[in-house]
Protein backbone atom coordinates (compact mmCIF):
# COMPACT_ATOMS: atom_id res chain seq x y z
CA UNK A 1 0.00 0.00 0.00
CA UNK A 2 0.76 3.38 -0.86
CA UNK A 3 -0.39 6.29 1.37
CA UNK A 4 -0.18 10.26 0.80
CA UNK A 5 -0.42 11.78 4.54
CA UNK A 6 -0.93 15.58 4.57
CA UNK A 7 -0.56 17.67 8.20
CA UNK A 8 -2.17 20.54 8.34
CA UNK A 9 -1.89 23.25 11.24
CA UNK A 10 -5.34 22.47 12.99
CA UNK A 11 -4.84 21.18 16.62
CA UNK A 12 -4.15 17.10 16.85
CA UNK A 13 -0.72 16.87 15.45
CA UNK A 14 -0.99 13.73 17.26
CA UNK A 15 -3.64 12.05 15.04
CA UNK A 16 -1.28 12.88 12.09
CA UNK A 17 2.06 11.28 13.52
CA UNK A 18 -0.05 7.98 15.21
CA UNK A 19 -1.33 7.68 11.60
CA UNK A 20 2.36 7.26 10.09
CA UNK A 21 3.21 4.87 12.94
CA UNK A 22 0.81 2.67 12.63
CA UNK A 23 0.04 2.94 8.30
CA UNK A 24 1.97 -0.20 6.56
CA UNK A 25 3.49 0.26 2.92
CA UNK A 26 4.92 3.45 1.56
CA UNK A 27 4.40 6.95 3.54
CA UNK A 28 4.46 10.19 1.45
CA UNK A 29 3.95 13.25 3.86
CA UNK A 30 3.77 16.72 3.22
CA UNK A 31 3.32 18.98 6.46
CA UNK A 32 2.11 22.81 5.87
CA UNK A 33 3.86 25.79 7.73
CA UNK A 34 1.67 25.62 10.70
CA UNK A 35 1.83 21.90 11.03
CA UNK A 36 5.65 22.39 11.75
CA UNK A 37 4.84 24.73 14.32
CA UNK A 38 2.23 22.86 15.93
CA UNK A 39 4.00 19.37 16.23
CA UNK A 40 6.34 20.15 18.49
CA UNK A 41 4.30 22.36 20.72
CA UNK A 42 1.53 19.38 21.01
CA UNK A 43 3.77 16.57 20.94
CA UNK A 44 6.65 17.10 21.90
CA UNK A 45 7.95 15.14 18.47
CA UNK A 46 10.39 17.42 16.26
CA UNK A 47 9.20 18.14 12.76
CA UNK A 48 12.51 15.68 11.70
CA UNK A 49 11.06 12.73 14.05
CA UNK A 50 7.74 13.20 11.96
CA UNK A 51 9.47 13.25 8.88
CA UNK A 52 12.25 9.87 9.42
CA UNK A 53 8.70 8.39 9.73
CA UNK A 54 7.75 8.57 5.93
CA UNK A 55 9.51 7.31 3.59
CA UNK A 56 9.57 10.33 1.33
CA UNK A 57 8.65 14.19 2.72
CA UNK A 58 7.70 16.91 0.60
CA UNK A 59 7.13 20.57 1.18
CA UNK A 60 4.30 22.40 0.92
CA UNK A 61 5.32 24.60 -1.97
CA UNK A 62 6.54 21.89 -4.09
CA UNK A 63 4.75 21.95 -6.48
CA UNK A 64 6.82 19.50 -8.59
CA UNK A 65 6.45 16.69 -6.22
CA UNK A 66 5.26 13.42 -7.82
CA UNK A 67 1.72 13.31 -5.40
CA UNK A 68 1.34 16.84 -7.46
CA UNK A 69 0.41 15.29 -10.65
CA UNK A 70 -2.60 13.10 -11.28
CA UNK A 71 -0.68 10.68 -13.05
CA UNK A 72 1.66 9.45 -10.08
CA UNK A 73 -0.05 6.47 -8.36
CA UNK A 74 -1.15 5.67 -4.85
CA UNK A 75 -3.42 4.34 -2.94
CA UNK A 76 -4.87 6.78 -0.69
CA UNK A 77 -4.93 10.36 0.70
CA UNK A 78 -5.27 11.27 4.40
CA UNK A 79 -4.94 15.16 5.55
CA UNK A 80 -4.86 14.32 9.53
CA UNK A 81 -5.20 16.96 11.40
CA UNK A 82 -7.41 19.34 8.65
CA UNK A 83 -7.85 22.70 8.95
CA UNK A 84 -11.45 23.82 8.20
CA UNK A 85 -9.46 26.52 6.27
CA UNK A 86 -7.94 23.14 3.98
CA UNK A 87 -11.82 22.15 3.62
CA UNK A 88 -12.42 25.48 2.01
CA UNK A 89 -9.83 25.49 -0.30
CA UNK A 90 -10.56 21.50 -1.30
CA UNK A 91 -14.00 22.32 -1.54
CA UNK A 92 -13.57 25.44 -3.77
CA UNK A 93 -11.44 23.89 -6.45
CA UNK A 94 -8.30 25.64 -4.97
CA UNK A 95 -4.89 23.83 -6.00
CA UNK A 96 -2.29 26.79 -4.57
CA UNK A 97 -0.39 24.56 -2.66
CA UNK A 98 0.81 20.74 -2.36
CA UNK A 99 -1.35 19.81 -0.14
CA UNK A 100 -4.50 21.35 -1.89
CA UNK A 101 -2.99 20.19 -5.34
CA UNK A 102 -2.48 16.69 -4.27
CA UNK A 103 -5.96 16.95 -2.67
CA UNK A 104 -7.40 18.20 -6.21
CA UNK A 105 -5.41 15.62 -8.13
CA UNK A 106 -6.82 12.40 -5.59
CA UNK A 107 -10.48 13.88 -6.40
CA UNK A 108 -9.81 13.95 -9.83
CA UNK A 109 -8.73 10.09 -10.20
CA UNK A 110 -10.99 9.01 -7.89
CA UNK A 111 -8.86 7.95 -5.37
CA UNK A 112 -9.54 7.47 -1.82
CA UNK A 113 -9.20 10.51 0.36
CA UNK A 114 -10.21 10.67 4.27
CA UNK A 115 -9.61 14.08 5.97
CA UNK A 116 -9.74 14.34 10.07
CA UNK A 117 -11.27 17.92 10.57
CA UNK A 118 -9.94 19.57 13.78
CA UNK A 119 -12.72 22.26 14.34
CA UNK A 120 -15.04 22.60 17.37
CA UNK A 121 -18.16 24.24 17.05
CA UNK A 122 -18.77 24.23 13.03
CA UNK A 123 -20.49 27.24 11.30
CA UNK A 124 -22.70 26.80 8.53
CA UNK A 125 -19.85 27.72 5.81
CA UNK A 126 -17.80 24.79 7.21
CA UNK A 127 -20.92 22.15 7.27
CA UNK A 128 -21.61 23.52 3.60
CA UNK A 129 -17.74 22.62 2.63
CA UNK A 130 -17.58 19.34 4.23
CA UNK A 131 -21.20 18.07 2.68
CA UNK A 132 -19.73 19.21 -0.90
CA UNK A 133 -16.69 17.27 -0.15
CA UNK A 134 -19.27 14.40 1.42
CA UNK A 135 -21.11 14.38 -1.73
CA UNK A 136 -17.61 13.81 -3.71
CA UNK A 137 -16.77 11.11 -2.36
CA UNK A 138 -14.44 12.52 0.48
CA UNK A 139 -14.69 10.28 3.62
CA UNK A 140 -14.99 12.86 6.51
CA UNK A 141 -13.82 11.56 9.74
CA UNK A 142 -13.89 14.44 12.50
CA UNK A 143 -11.63 13.60 15.43
CA UNK A 144 -14.37 12.66 17.66
CA UNK A 145 -13.48 9.28 19.27
CA UNK A 146 -15.68 6.70 21.06
CA UNK A 147 -16.33 5.57 24.36
CA UNK A 148 -17.76 2.09 24.22
CA UNK A 149 -13.79 0.89 23.66
CA UNK A 150 -13.78 2.97 27.81
CA UNK A 151 -10.91 4.57 26.61
CA UNK A 152 -8.44 4.85 30.14
CA UNK A 153 -6.11 7.65 28.15
CA UNK A 154 -6.06 9.96 25.64
CA UNK A 155 -3.32 7.85 23.82
CA UNK A 156 -6.66 5.44 24.16
CA UNK A 157 -9.06 7.74 22.23
CA UNK A 158 -6.28 9.15 19.57
CA UNK A 159 -5.89 5.36 18.95
CA UNK A 160 -9.49 4.90 18.14
CA UNK A 161 -9.26 7.61 15.48
CA UNK A 162 -6.09 6.12 13.79
CA UNK A 163 -7.93 2.88 13.67
CA UNK A 164 -10.90 4.62 11.93
CA UNK A 165 -8.62 5.96 9.26
CA UNK A 166 -6.61 2.46 9.19
CA UNK A 167 -10.16 0.76 8.42
CA UNK A 168 -11.01 3.36 5.53
CA UNK A 169 -8.14 2.68 3.93
CA UNK A 170 -9.09 -1.68 4.45
CA UNK A 171 -5.88 -2.27 7.28
CA UNK A 172 -7.08 -4.58 9.91
CA UNK A 173 -6.16 -2.78 12.85
CA UNK A 174 -5.78 -3.95 16.58
CA UNK A 175 -5.80 -0.07 18.11
CA UNK A 176 -9.25 -0.36 19.61
CA UNK A 177 -12.02 -3.26 19.74
CA UNK A 178 -14.85 -2.59 17.72
CA UNK A 179 -18.33 -2.51 18.72
CA UNK A 180 -19.62 -5.67 19.34
CA UNK A 181 -16.34 -7.52 19.30
CA UNK A 182 -16.15 -8.43 23.10
CA UNK A 183 -19.25 -10.33 23.33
Amino acid sequence: MKSVVAMTGASGAIYGIRLLQELPGEKILVMSDTAKKIIPAETGHSVEEVEKMADEVYEQDDLMAPIASGTFDYDIMFVVPCTESSVAKFAAGMGDDLISRAFMCALKEGRKIVLVPRETPKSAVMLENELKLARLGVVMLDANPAFYPNPKTVSDMVDFIVGRCLMQAGIDQDLFERWGSSD
